[in-house]
């Protein structure tokens, strides 16, 4: 979080306000064609690998990654083909600026190697190899695009040579990932799977599982990235600028979600291999009460005081954006409270109502932005983006309810999101009052921060959950 950050900071600081902008334009295009590289098949990983591996069917969990890994390189380098042999047809449906056009060459090459990186994650979470995530993920990766912004900085350079320095630092990390997948792979013993006998590609049990994967991955894309197409289309690149400078701070609410995320799947699968109903509900509340408590503090900071955090890290000029943040900042922190309702509607195979309900979210997405946008530029694309997360998040929830011994609720954790909503609420109130600095603000998050983890510990049952908490001695005076 400390190096994506500084990054992010850095980099805004550096650039004009149009220049960040155009690589934010070129960016959310990048992101748009992710799914089509990944097509799923990380999460797909993530449930058929671990299954497989229990069930000892080693020629077909060797197979199900042959087939991921050679599906998404390819689908990669096809968009990569796709957008560089037909610019003129995307200049009708993109903006007519010639920067954001051409950082987009550029970039789209890092489509196949962010869809390597998302499925060599899914593989080393389905292996239980946490260490080799968090180095690669959380410190490597982040390491390279934070020396890719210092060089821009220090040699004075523009905006396209930040475009090839995070090409280069994606390429490097993905050669780094690749070794390291050689050799959990030989540590397992699995390549000598591949001599002992033919393997095996499970392709219609996947493909089944790909296709709502799919819907919902483009959902969640086009939540974040048709709203900037449009603001491009509409207005110009400063107006995009606001918008994207607070997506990453608001996106903040979800890291501990994507933490959880890499090892929830594996372990939802393997307690439905045992039909084991009741323990993935309590793994399913436990695991959105945990996360809710542990994002609380961003959350606080990010929405109750989302003006003075916004200018405190981008300046006066990005003042605009603090309410764009608040609203964000809420609707990416309700992902986080409902948990991982998308996530166990796949792994109980509830795969149409996902369908459904994913092209219902991106019709709504869509007319919310097309009705807003026109009107009031990122303010318009912000409400409208908030709004949908909610609608699709609630629509997710209503499909648990038919789920065999699953509660849409568990009221026994009550306590934990009433002690937030309270929270977080009088942290707002407090601010619209009196305007106050980022460094006051901070203190009455730490503080409201350590009254809710001390309401909510006995519900969280930390001595269970996260026994090795409880060996540190400051920890073990603030939850025992």
């Amino acid at each position: 979080m400390g190096i994506n950050f500084s990054a992010q900071v850095l980099m805004i600081r550096y650039l004009a306000t149009s220049e960040f902008g155009a690589l934010a334009y070129a960016l959310a295009v990048v992101a748009f064609f992710q799914p089509f590289a990944t097509l799923g098949l990380h999460e797909a990983v993530s449930r058929f690998v671990p299954i497989y591996q229990e069930n000892r069917e080693f020629p077909k969990m060797l197979g199900t990654i042959l087939l991921s890994i050679g599906t998404v390189f390819s689908t990669g380098l096809l968009i990569i083909v796709a957008i560089w042999s037909g610019p003129a047809l995307l200049t009708h449906f993109m903006t007519y600026e010639r920067l954001p056009r051409h950082l987009l060459s550029i970039l789209i090459m890092v489509v196949p190697l962010d869809a390597a990186d998302e499925l060599f994650n899914s593989l080393f979470a389905s292996f239980a190899k946490t260490r080799a995530i968090f180095f690669r993920k959380y410190v490597l990766g982040p390491s390279l695009k934070l020396g890719t912004v210092l060089l821009l900085i220090g040699l004075k350079s523009s905006v396209v040579f930040l475009a090839y320095g995070y090409l280069v630092a994606s390429a490097a990390g993905i050669a780094i990932y690749g070794w390291m997948l050689v050799r959990l792979l030989q540590q397992q013993h699995l390549l000598q799977q591949l001599r002992l006998g033919p393997v095996k590609i499970p392709a219609r049990e996947i493909l089944a599982f790909v296709l709502p994967g799919i819907t919902s991955s483009l959902v969640t894309v086009a939540i974040h990235s048709v709203n900037i197409f449009i603001l491009g289309y509409l207005h110009p690149m400063t107006e995009v600028a606001y918008y994207r400078a607070v997506v990453p701070v608001a996106q903040l609410n979800g890291v501990v979600m994507a933490s959880f995320t890499l090892l929830y799947m594996p372990a939802a699968a393997r307690l439905l291999a045992k039909s084991d109903y009741h323990g993935i509900n309590k793994l399913y509340w436990q695991t959105a009460a945990w996360m809710s408590v542990m994002s609380f503090p961003v959350f606080a900071l990010t929405f109750s005081f989302a003006q003075p955090l916004t200018e405190f890290l981008y300046g006066a000029r990005y003042a605009r954006s603090g309410p764009i943040l608040a609203l964000l900042a809420l609707g990416s922190y309700t992902n986080v409270a409902l948990g991982f309702n998308l996530q166990t509607l796949k792994v109980l195979e509830r795969l149409r109502y996902i369908i459904v309900v994913s092209l219902v979210a991106a019709l709504v997405d869509v007319v919310l932005n097309l009705l807003l946008i026109p009107g009031h530029g990122a303010l318009g694309a912000a409400i409208g983006t908030a709004a949908t997360l909610i609608i699709y998040n609630i629509l997710m929830q209503v499909g648990l309810l038919p789920a065999s011994k699953f509660t849409a609720f568990d009221h026994r954790y009550l306590p934990v999101y009433l002690s937030i909503a309270l929270g977080a609420g009088g942290l707002f109130l407090v601010q619209s009052l009196r305007s106050m600095s980022l460094y006051l603000a901070v203190l009455l998050v730490a503080s409201m921060s350590f009254l809710v983890f001390s309401v909510t510990k006995k519900t969280l049952r930390i001595a269970e959950t996260f026994p090795e908490l409880l060996k540190v001695p400051l920890m073990r005076l603030i939850f025992a």
